[in-house]
């Protein structure tokens, strides 16, 4: 070194000493002083030689020499100025330290001409500071020199001198400086032969030697261009050699960082280790390197995944900030490193402690950056991020919410134009998604894409992060589409995502990111709609993502789990099991990249047990499920008490102990399943943002071990679970649809336990609800109409209620629309359309639905081809369908077919497979289908092998073994009836025993194994096998089962309805004492059912699905046992069902007045809910929304229910015990104060009158007749009328019917009323099943002095007893009597040819007839004035009426039957929704106003009795077509009758009307079926 420069060192040493180590070069070596830093290595050889002189010589010693000129002053001085300048420069990075100390070192060199000892040395130091002012400021002019001025010194340093190598060394290093900017080969091959000839000289220990070997091993691993050049450039100082600077290490560390390079990130790390060595504690750079290499290791633990360089980071970086005390100017930085690494071990342990002090390292952080701190917004959004993962951790929305505070209040600190504005755009963003899927807020949501979409425009095309605020912005419009459901935001999504992966073209570090990104969208466009291709091109993307990260790669385990997921649900949609394996295997390679140790490997082991939980779930091989099991074991091991993720790892281990379960049936894993969710649960405390989840996992689990063991106590706190679950997520929060769902799964499963109704129609309202959350075009739509469909199915197997079946259909085909061919789910929505098709068929016998149905099964199997997962599920369903078509067509071929499905579908569940036992049993009920069809004993025997095998794989414990013993025991009987093997019948017995124990008190299968046990008893009756004396028990127990499934409330008002109709009928069979028991409960389920269905026509439809001939049947019952009271009340309780439940709702009330105050709260409660029942709509068009329908049922339902209650209110009130029950004979009696009443009734067993008399006990009359010759006479008098009439109106075959008519009806009544009814006086007729088709009022013998009825009584007719007393009622008259005439003769949709051209002559008429005003108040609407609506007014205004028009009877629906209006029809349903009670009479001059409906004769529906249900006293109606010219001759003669004297009395009508038809009767010209047209019905 020139002049003085540093001192470094100083020693003493003398010369005896120097001369005892003259023989050898001995090494020197300084040791350090405090604060200062030298090479442990030899600093310094000497070499000492002793010349001894001859005896003439003389030693001399010669004095050194100086330089003591002014010159040479000047020189040192500024030598020695320029290092301490440059000194100062090292330490404080003062840019003037360095420029001063370059013209120092020039005036130096300009002090030391050519030739003059000291320019070598001068041009050495001038070089020095030259390149290190390139490394300062990296301009690449500024490097050639340097290089130059180091070419010059070594010139002048030939080879042997000792300051050659030091010169050789740094002027290869500023040569390769220069390469890696410039690519010039020549400076590399000149640097590599002075770094080579440093090596062969240098001493290997030595500084100058072990940099030269790191400046060749760099140059050697990176080519030019790849590295920068100040990572080669080494400041070394004259005087000696130091290890590299922080400034330099740092600026190595920010290349490496850049780059995958281990070898060069372990060499980084080594350097650092040595510079820590040189730097004591003392030291000011020594907070720096600790620093640096904590960053390092923390780099290498990312990386590599080795726990111990992270605890080792982050020790050496709490040094570090030990090292920074308060006032330090880096002290925020160490705060801030150290809170990022505490932050990443709690990522990766768990420890809560490690966050916490994250978090109060970045509040020191931010208190030492105030407002109006430049880095305050980094402080700000760092201690926000903390905040983030403390919620998500504990679920503490504070924490949530103060992040975002602090994120807004960062983004205000990057205005428009900061740099940093778009980044805090995004990190406020994702706080609001966070609080969005947390709280459910779509404005977070929505605030969070404006957000994203603003810091987008922040980044135009050509912007280096344009990539990643697309992904962003995409990532966000994912999230908002799975919450509504939109596909435009998923498409624009992928959109982004496309032009993301755009930007990071073949060869970009982030490529393999962008395609990952992209094929998750993908894979979620084919879950919403279905295109196969889709899911192909994202697995083609993560395949080539995988191919980017090979052996090797830090992120090669998430490519691998990637690709792994989407070849899973490849496999779940097209069931290719090599895709299955391929996942497997690529999780299993995946988790051998991180072994025992590693951060991640819990997440691995994860990933590869939920595959094979997959695979174990398609092939049924055990050891796969273990195996899941013991991987799901060993990542909850590796996250102990405490650990962040260990909620998440007891729910996967429940999850897989609960397959476990089903699949074996050991109750310790349930026990063990439910532990871990509770654990889970406890884990997740109120507030925390999963708890809704663990409370849903716990609820399902409790939910199955009810099913298990039918603990209630279970059932009950899974739905408290939920419901706590759904107060989490109120109206707004974007997974309320899930908890409703939940919620509603529940209460229906309870509902299938204890039968409460209450449950069910709670379920279908929070079902209802959760598919409004779910609108058009919303994504799980499909999803939740399947659930909704499934209720309203579960209802109508309940109730039977015909609009919940078509609603379920209508939900499915929506649900299939939305999931069109190629959609991934479409054969599972085929299927469900299908079974509900299905059900109708059975239901109303439409073959087109079954035929639909069977098609949809067909589709859906060519979905599931040979290999596919859900192909044995797709065989079963269709294998279904055919034998239920085979049941109702009878072709052989397709029972075959579908037991060979069945068989096929076995095959796929072989011994293992966790269904196989439904498939045994399924294929043995169709052998026994076959065996009952074709007798082949070989089929019964098989289906009874397949019913042990199924049930050997039930033991004991096991959920379905009750129904498994059911399924064997009904088999069993069946073969006993064929074989007669009373061990087969005592073994079906003991079977059904045994499933009986099995069931809780309240399970509704218990009704079923009532219902079995009652054949099996049946069947030791008819066997004999009880042995003498058990054969009358047998038949007794029977019964007994029959009644008590009857009677099983939990067991469903349908079921039990059918059980009750099978018990009337065995008790038939048998003549069983409980014969009219069974026809008493049959009736009350009958009107409890029809008490639960809400419209009109619903209640008739429903009315077809069971015995048409119900009550006349018990009415024979009792007539049969002597009893004809109880036949009467029979009657009256079976008949007219429809009507009765509609006038229900208009019972008068008043004497309740005078019973008190509470009576009278009652009465106007009662009426209050009555008019709100009886005003609901009585049907629906077929547009209206199905949300509509069901929020419609409902409240019908839970008003029915309130209605039900104040109803068991008011019979406790003294003398109102029997109000509205089924009417006691004795009340019924009244009905005859007027006249007898003769009660017709046709059984199958007999054909019987019943005469009712006012004072006398009633009586009845046998007929001479049955069933099959009434209705051969029905068929006659049809046939009759429609025949024209003869020559003075003859009409021979319907004399002849009417002559029947009388002699096997009529005449027997007549002749048994001899005794009781003068002549002329007044009867009435209340037919039933086929008597009400007959024109009872005209039979007679139509002969020369024949008699006939006509001539004997007057005739009227009442549909039933209840209705003539309530006709009967008084009411206060006004002065002026109200009468309307209403008539159309041209309505809507007839032609001028129908025009009826008298009914304005009619009218005319009519008001000729009446008195004048103001005893009649006349009002006449005509023509186009006679609307539907204006005769609705009408009719409500008058009490009296007169209709002349068209007039329609509907046979298939005869609530349609109508009056026509000029707009539209006036209906029987319209007509039903009136009060019409102060209403005194009505004359239907209109075709078929009084014709039935033969599919339910007993319910009286047409016009006539319609109108008189509503409450008008007295009805004149029509049998059949009937002539303008009979109504005008007829009108005319019944007017004169009724009102001649002036008076209007209804109870006149009768009379007048039978006086008008005597008179038409005289005109022989007039055809007979006109003259007995008109009938009269009322009081």
């Amino acid at each position: 070194m020139l002049c003085h420069g540093e001192v470094l060192r100083t020693f003493e040493i003398s010369v005896r000493e120097l001369l005892n180590r003259s023989e050898n070069s001995h090494p020197i070596i300084f040791q350090p002083k405090q604060g200062e830093v030298v090479s442990p290595c030899t600093s310094m050889l000497m070499t000492l030689e002793q010349r001894v002189s001859g005896g003439k010589d003389v030693a001399v010693l010669c004095s050194l020499t100086t330089l003591t000129s002014h010159y040479t002053d000047a020189l040192a001085l500024k030598t020695d100025a320029g290092h301490r300048l440059l000194a100062q420069f090292r330490r404080t990075q003062n840019n003037r330290d360095l420029d001063q100390s370059i013209k120092h070192f020039e005036c130096a060199s300009d002090l030391c001409p050519v030739g003059h000892p000291c320019r070598p040395a001068a041009l050495f130091n001038l070089a020095t500071a030259k390149f290190i002012s390139y490394q300062s400021d990296g301009r690449c002019s500024d490097l050639d020199i340097p290089i130059s001025v180091f070419q010059d010194a070594l010139d002048l340093r030939p080879i042997g001198h000792p300051d050659r190598p030091v010169t050789q060394l740094h002027l290869g290093i500023a040569l390769l400086s220069r390469f890696a900017k410039r690519g010039f080969k020549t400076d590399v091959d000149a640097a590599e032969d002075f770094l080579s000839e440093v090596l062969d000289i240098c001493h290997a220990d030595s500084h100058i030697h072990r940099a030269a070997l790191l400046a060749i091993k760099t140059s050697a691993l990176h080519p030019a261009g790849s590295i920068e050049a100040n990572d080669l450039g080494q400041e070394w100082p004259a005087a000696s050699m130091l290890p590299l600077s922080p400034n330099q290490l740092a600026r190595k560390a920010e290349w490496c960082l850049r780059r995958d390079d281990p070898h060069a990130l372990d060499e980084l790390i080594s350097l650092h280790y040595d510079a820590l060595r040189y730097y004591n504690t003392m030291h000011a750079c020594r907070g720096q390197l600790l620093s640096n290499l904590s960053t390092m290791l923390y780099t290498r633990f990312q990386r590599r995944g080795n726990a111990e360089d992270l605890d080792l980071a982050i020790t050496l970086q709490s040094e570090s900030l030990a090292l920074h005390q308060v006032g330090h100017t880096d002290r925020s930085s160490s705060l801030n490193n150290l809170a990022a690494q505490l932050s990443t071990r709690f990522d990766n342990r768990g420890n809560a402690e490690d966050l916490d002090q994250a978090i109060a390292l970045h509040r020191e952080a931010l208190a030492l950056h105030p407002v109006g701190h430049t880095h305050r917004s980094t402080s700000l959004s760092n201690l926000a991020a903390q905040l983030s993962a403390r919620f998500h951790h504990r679920g503490n929305p504070e924490d949530l919410d103060q992040a975002i505070a602090l994120h807004r209040e960062a983004l205000v600190l990057c205005p428009v134009g900061h740099t940093h504005r778009s980044s805090s755009l995004n990190n406020l963003a994702a706080q609001l998604s966070t609080r969005s899927e947390h709280r459910g807020n779509a404005e977070d949501l929505d605030q969070a894409i404006a957000l994203h979409t603003e810091a987008l425009a922040l980044c135009p095309v050509g912007d280096t992060y344009r990539s990643y605020s697309l992904n962003h912005l995409a990532v966000q419009l994912s999230t908002r589409f799975d919450y509504r459901g939109n596909a435009e935001d998923l498409d624009q999504a992928i959109a982004l995502h496309s032009e993301a992966l755009a930007l990071r073209p073949v060869g970009h570090m982030h490529r393999s990111t962008s395609l990952n990104n992209l094929a998750v969208q993908l894979s979620t466009r084919f879950h919403h709609r279905g295109n196969a291709e889709e899911l192909d091109q994202a697995i083609t993307l993560h395949r080539e993502a995988l191919a980017l990260r090979p052996f090797g790669h830090t992120h090669r385990s998430s490519s691998l789990n990637n690709l792994a997921a989407q070849l899973s649900t490849r496999f779940e949609h097209r069931g290719n099991a090599e895709d299955l394996d391929q996942a497997i295997a690529l999780h299993t390679e995946a988790l051998a990249l991180c072994p025992v140790g590693d951060t991640y490997r819990s997440y691995s082991l994860n990933h590869l047990a939920v595959q094979l939980s997959t695979r174990f779930d398609y092939r049924g091989n055990a050891e796969d499920l273990d195996q899941a099991i013991a991987l799901h074991s060993e990542a909850l091991a590796l996250r102990p008490v405490g650990h962040k993720d260990r909620s998440t790892s007891l729910n996967n281990l429940a999850n897989r102990l609960s397959t476990r379960f089903e699949h074996r049936g050991n109750a310790k894993d349930l026990d063990q399943t439910i532990a871990l969710h509770r654990e889970a649960l406890a884990l997740r405390p109120v507030g925390h943002k999963d708890r809704s989840m663990s409370l849903d996992n716990l609820a399902a689990q409790l939910s199955t071990r009810f099913d298990y063991r039918g603990n209630p106590e279970d059932l009950d706190q899974a739905i408290a679970l939920h419901r706590e679950a759904l107060a989490s997520r109120p109206v707004g929060h974007m997974h309320r649809s899930t908890s409703l769902n939940n919620l509603a799964a529940q209460l229906s499963a309870r509902f299938h336990h204890r039968g409460n109704a209450e449950d069910l129609d709670q379920a279908i309202a929070l079902h209802s609800e959760a598919l409004a959350l779910r609108p058009v075009g919303h994504k799980d739509r499909s999803t939740l109409l399947y659930n909704f469909a499934n209720r309203l199915s579960t209802r109508f197997g309940h109730r039977g209620i015909a609009e919940d079946l078509d609603q379920t259909i209508a939900l499915h085909r929506e649900a299939l629309a939305l999931r069109p061919v190629g959609h991934k789910d479409r054969s599972m929505s085929l299927d469900n359309l299908a079974a509900q098709l299905s059900t109708r068929f059975e239901h109303r016998g439409n073959a087109k639905d079954l035929d639909q149905a069977i098609a949809l099964h067909r589709e859906a199997l060519a979905l599931r081809p040979v290999g596919h997962i859900h192909r044995s599920l797709a065989l079963d369903n269709l294998a279904a369908q055919l034998s239920a078509r085979f049941h109702h067509r009878g072709n052989a071929e397709e029972l075959d077919q579908a037991i060979t499905l069945h068989r096929e579908a076995l095959a796929l569940r072989p011994v293992g497979h966790t269904h196989r036992s439904s498939s045994l049993n399924n294929l043995a009920a169709q052998l026994s289908t076959r065996f009952e069809h074709r007798g082949n004993a070989l089929d019964l025997d098989q289906a009874i092998a397949l019913h042990t095998e199924a049930l050997a794989l039930c033991p004991v414990g096991h959920a379905h073994r009750s129904s498994s013993l059911n399924n064997l025991a009904a088999q069993l009987s069946t073969r006993f009836d064929h074989r007669g093997d009373g061990e087969d019948l005592n073994e079906s017995r003991e079977h059904l025993r045994c499933a009986f124990t099995l069931l809780t008190q309240h399970d509704p299968r218990r009704l079923m194994v009532h219902r079995s046990l009652a054949t099996v008893y049946l069947s030791f009756h008819s066997s004999g096998l009880g042995g003498p004396g058990e054969d009358t028990d047998s038949l007794n127990a029977a019964m007994h089962h029959f009644k008590a499934a009857a009677n099983f409330v939990p067991g469903g008002l349908i079921p039990r309805l059918r059980a009750s109709l099978s018990w009337v009928r065995r008790a038939g069979q048998h003549r069983h004492g409980t014969e009219l028991d069974a026809y008493g409960t049959s009736m009350q389920l009958m009107d409890a059912y029809m008490s639960a269905t809400a419209s009109v026509p619903s209640r008739h439809n429903a009315m077809k699905d069971f015995p048409r001939m119900l009550a006349v049947d018990a009415a024979s019952c009792a007539l049969r046992s002597g009893d004809v009271c109880r036949a009467v009340e029979l009657l009256e309780q079976g008949r007219t069902i429809i009507w009765t439940q509609m006038t229900r709702l208009r019972t008068p009330l008043d004497s309740l007045e005078t019973r008190g105050d509470h009576a009278l709260t009652l009465m106007k409660r009662f009426r209050h809910l009555s008019s709100l029942l009886d005003k609901l709509p009585a049907s629906h068009a077929n547009d209206t929304p199905s949300v509509d329908l069901e929020v419609e049922e409902t409240q019908y339902r839970r008003l029915v229910e309130d209605w039900n209650g104040v109803v068991e209110e008011i019979r406790e009130i003294e003398g109102f015990s029997r109000f509205l029950l089924p009417p006691m004979f004795a009340d019924l009696q009244e009905a005859a104060r007027d006249g007898p009443i003769v009660l017709l009734i046709a059984s199958k067993s007999s054909c019987d009158a019943i005469i009712i008399l006012h004072q006398q006990p009633p009586s009845s009359v046998q007929l001479p007749t049955n069933l099959g010759k009434l209705q051969e006479l029905v068929l006659a008098l049809q046939e009759a009328i429609k025949k024209e009439a003869g020559p003075n109106g003859n009409q021979p075959a319907l004399t002849k019917a009417l002559r029947k008519l009388w002699d096997v009806v009529v005449c027997p009544v007549v002749e048994h009323l001899g005794g009781f009814a003068r002549r002329g006086s007044r009867i009435w007729w209340c037919p039933t099943s086929l008597f009400n088709f007959l024109p009872l009022h005209a039979a007679g013998e139509y002969r020369a002095n024949g008699r006939s009825l006509s001539q004997q009584y007057i005739s009227s007719y009442t549909p039933s007893l209840t209705a003539l007393m309530r006709a009967r009622k008084s009411h206060n008259r006004s002065l002026s009597v109200p009468f309307a005439a209403i008539g159309q003769n041209c309505p809507a949709g007839h032609s001028s040819e129908s025009t009826l051209k008298f009914v304005e002559p009619e009218l005319e008429l009519v008001q000729s007839l009446l008195p004048d005003p103001p005893t009649v108040s006349f009002t006449k609407i005509t023509s186009v004035d006679a609307t539907k609506s204006r005769a609705l007014c009408a009719m409500q205004d008058n009490t009296w009426l007169h209709f002349a028009c068209h007039g329609t009877q509907h046979y298939e629906k005869p609530f349609m039957s109508a009056f026509l209006m000029r707009d539209q029809p006036l209906s029987l349903l319209d007509i039903t929704q009136m009060d019409l009670s102060r209403h005194e009479f009505a004359f239907l001059s209109a075709c078929e106003t009084a014709v039935g409906d033969f599919a339910t004769p007993d319910e009286v529906i047409h016009l006539a009795a319609g109108l008189q249900f509503a409450g008008v006293k007295s009805v004149v109606g029509t049998l059949w077509k009937v002539n303008d010219s009979t109504v005008q001759r007829l009108v005319e003669a019944f007017y004169k009758n009724l009102c001649g004297d002036g008076k209007m009395v209804s109870r006149r009508v009768a009379q007048a009307l039978h006086q008008a038809v005597h008179s038409l009767a005289r005109d022989r010209d007039l055809p007979l079926d006109q003259r007995i047209v008109f009938m009269h019905i009322g009081a």
